[in-house]
């Protein structure tokens, strides 16, 4: 895990019922809890490891609507909103910093891909534009770079994954949810076909919603169920440097790198499209439904087979009994190391892009897990099959901006309430009915 993420006090104990267990510490479990009880619901979250440590603190840190999905336009934009007001809304700063993403490329297919973005972004009424090669060369100073031209939305913006959710964390105990963490999730008991409970390490709950925000390992707990979520786990790295030189302020995407300004006066990096597949059981159960998606990206990605295939979230798993331990347990934070290679490249394309930062101490690398979908898109659904059972997962490496509007969503979808954007891109059913999967469309 990233070394500056925050630890936080929880609570020790599971109470004997509630209204809603959330299933999963990351961005997604802590902002929907965190809506829920801003609606007065009674929420316990139980996290298997520790709050934001397996895949929320792991992020670049970039908060953007630009080059999205089409589906997730208005739900990005709500999340931006609320990244804007949360901080005065608890009381803490939580990093969050509107200090804007561009993107800028040499390469023409880049161009003309943010191009046809741009225009069917016009209409949802965003301050995202094109830039010209000229203004492409302006935003970022020092590169030895001929830029085409770029992309550019100036409240796009950043934060730090390693006390943004903790500090939401905090919240969310303090308006009464109850949050235990090494507390795994064993499965979810059902009544009469519907959600009456879960069976924890600790004990049981009884309660009458479950969601479901496991990330990378959702898939294998609902499967538990026998409910499917095609889900693919992309093992990602990133890094971070001491500080250095501003050579821009909020976020910035040149070939071969991303790279993000952060508070402490050091970037993070991440490299786009890059990460490793690893083949798994699971990942041969939906391999069909990830085709088309792997026909257009797979050339960033190293495919391999290793210790995942046995263990990790996407090994095969006897059908374990709710009274045994089960693999949430035995493996509570993926030991995940950084690819050294992947490191290296990004540090290359930094300096050679950037020659002032040459010498920049890289003080930390590491690795996480992207839960990826078919389409790219998350899915934030009811589960038609179960009633109380709700599903917020496989976010596809774009969680942490969009995340605070997710939660709200997710806590409609529990309360049954008017739901603040449309939730019907995320339903869970066109990924399982048989239908068509959509085109990904940029992320």
């Amino acid at each position: 895990m990233p070394s500056d993420l925050l630890k936080i006090d929880v609570d020790q104990d599971i109470p004997a019922s509630t209204e809603v267990v959330v299933v999963g510490g990351g961005v997604i479990g802590v902002a929907t809890a965190y809506e829920l009880a801003r609606k007065g619901v009674q929420v316990v979250l139980l996290e298997k490891g520790r709050i934001a440590d397996e895949q929320s603190s792991r992020n670049w840190g970039w908060c953007r609507k630009q080059n999205r999905d089409e589906r997730e336009i208005p739900l990005i934009k709500y999340s931006l909103q609320r990244w804007v007001e949360i901080s005065e809304e608890i009381g803490r700063d939580i990093s969050f910093r509107a200090s804007g993403i561009t993107y800028v490329s040499d390469k023409q297919a880049d161009v003309d891909q943010w191009e046809a973005w741009n225009q069917m972004a016009k209409a949802y009424d965003m301050d995202c534009r094109m830039l010209s090669a000229r203004e492409a060369q302006s935003m970022a100073k020092g590169t030895t770079k001929q830029w085409l031209g770029g992309a550019n939305s100036p409240t796009d913006g950043r934060a730090e994954p390693g006390c943004a959710v903790p500090f939401l964390a905090q919240a969310a105990r303090r308006a009464g949810v109850i949050i235990v963490q090494h507390c795994a999730v064993r499965g979810v008991e059902l009544s009469a076909g519907r959600v009456s409970g879960v069976y924890t390490e600790k004990g049981h709950i009884t309660c009458q919603t479950v969601v479901c925000a496991g990330g990378a390992w959702s898939s294998l707990f609902l499967r538990r169920l026998g409910i499917s979520l095609p889900q693919a786990s992309v093992y990602s790295t990133a890094l971070r440097t001491g500080p250095a030189p501003e050579i821009f302020t909020g976020g910035l995407s040149v070939p071969g790198v991303a790279m993000r300004r952060r508070i402490d006066g050091g970037y993070t990096l991440g490299l786009g499209g890059r990460g490793r597949l690893d083949i798994t059981p699971q990942g041969m159960r939906y391999a069909p439904k990830f085709i088309p998606m792997m026909k257009e990206r797979h050339g960033g990605l190293k495919i391999r087979i290793g210790k995942s295939f046995f263990e990790g979230p996407e090994a095969w798993y006897r059908k374990w009994s709710y009274d045994e331990a089960s693999p949430f347990e035995r493996f509570r934070i993926l030991p995940l190391r950084a690819e050294d290679s992947l490191v290296a490249e990004a540090e290359k394309v930094m300096v050679s892009t950037f020659p002032e930062l040459k010498g920049v101490k890289i003080e930390e690398a590491w690795s996480g897990l992207i839960d990826s979908t078919p389409d790219g898109v998350p899915v934030i659904s009811a589960v038609d099959d179960i009633p109380g059972l709700i599903i917020s997962s496989g976010y596809s490496g774009h969680g942490f901006g969009i995340g605070l509007g997710a939660g709200r969503l997710t806590a409609d979808l529990v309360c049954n309430d008017t739901t603040v954007v449309d939730a019907t891109p995320f339903r869970h059913a066109r990924l399982v009915d048989g239908s068509a999967i959509q085109r990904p469309g940029m992320m």
